[in-house]
């Protein structure tokens, strides 16, 4: 399906994707942590009200 050059170069580009995203990351960490206080309970209400709907179709189907 892919050729040995697709999958070569597709590889290497997740690895340059990762570290870009993480290296800039790092050099935002000081703005995230000032601007985006609390947003890990947002995240938290997120994935229990996805659950919850889960929960309601698995209990009425």
């Amino acid at each position: 399906m892919f050729t040995t050059g697709q999958w070569i170069f597709g590889i290497l580009f997740f690895i340059a994707f990762v570290f870009a995203v993480g290296y800039q990351y790092r050099k935002d960490i000081k703005v995230h942590k000032a601007h985006y206080k609390g947003t890990v309970w947002i995240l938290i209400a997120f994935i229990g009200f996805i659950g919850m709907i889960a929960a309601v179709k698995f209990i009425f189907m």
